[in-house]
């Protein structure tokens, strides 16, 4: 999901062992594998960092809706046509040409998004902020290149600072996407919990990015009670299909409004393509919709 130089919080943990929507236009929080005749596409990532562990989890009480997303970037129509045939479809696709919105308007994503949108799916860009180190200037260049070039509803931001003292960084940055995207939709990705700043400056963040051997046991805030599990989005990677259904149903007692699951595994990209159990994800998911 970021550039060479950059790692998405969806890999921190790949590369720490030396190893981060909603797909390249379309996707649900940046890995770093190329895509047939186009320009490489990166993936969003994050494991969950040990110190999670001893917070608290909040109250059982689970989403009563939820929603697909799909954090996939590859190139293939037929595979973007799979996820936007979903019944249901996903609600929300992230556009990521080539770590941002590349060089130049790409017309095989311009026709992609319009069929996405045309499905009522919301498509944002991709950029990734590199932990608040990128300057605002070149992000708010991507910002404009992906609303003229592609006509996205927003932006996704990955590799996202969630420190208190980064805050004022992603709030100047969202408010320049909501000057200039009409109704933004905006995401951000710190792949674990934020500080609660961080739960006025975006729609939807992205808490929870990593493999489900890990979502067993990762344990979350007091705090997430408060607010709407449409304000929070969860990835789970390298999934069994024998541990899907208890992957939905410990994301919906920990107030996920937003989930993505696939067993692919998270090196060298959960996201290079849709999860061999896509269809039953969609259902399983939407279940209680």
């Amino acid at each position: 999901m970021a550039d060479d130089s950059q790692v998405s919080p969806v890999t921190r943990e790949v590369l720490r062992a030396g190893a981060l929507l909603l797909l390249p236009a379309i996707t649900a929080c940046a890995c770093g594998a190329g895509v047939p005749s186009a320009p490489p596409a990166r993936s969003p990532s994050h494991a969950p960092p040990a110190s999670a562990s001893p917070l608290r989890p909040p109250p059982a009480s689970a989403a009563a809706c939820q929603e697909t997303f799909v954090p996939a970037f590859f190139y293939a129509d037929s595979v973007w046509a799979q996820a936007i045939a979903a019944r249901p479809a996903p609600r929300v696709l992230f556009l990521n040409v080539d770590s941002g919105p590349g060089t130049a308007p790409q017309p095989h994503f311009q026709a992609l998004v319009r069929q996405a949108q045309a499905a009522g799916i919301t498509v944002l860009g991709y950029s990734s902020t590199a932990y608040g180190r990128r300057p605002i200037g070149s992000l708010e260049t991507q910002v404009r290149d992906y609303r003229a070039w592609y006509g996205v509803n927003g932006m996704f931001l990955d590799l996202v600072q969630g420190t208190a003292g980064d805050l004022p960084y992603y709030r100047e940055l969202t408010s320049y996407i909501r000057a200039t995207v009409p109704k933004a939709v905006i995401w951000l990705n710190p792949g674990d919990f934020p500080d609660r700043g961080y739960m006025s400056v975006g729609n939807v963040v992205m808490v929870f990015e990593g493999p489900y051997s890990s979502y067993r046991t990762t344990r979350v805030p007091g705090w997430v009670s408060r607010y709407q599990p449409g304000q929070f989005a969860h990835v789970v990677y390298a999934t069994p299909r024998s541990e899907l259904a208890s992957a939905v149903r410990l994301s919906r007692a920990r107030r996920a409004g937003h989930l993505f699951v696939t067993d692919l595994p998270g090196s060298p990209n959960p996201y290079g393509g849709l999860p061999g159990y896509w269809p039953a994800e969609s259902a399983a998911i939407a279940g209680t919709c």
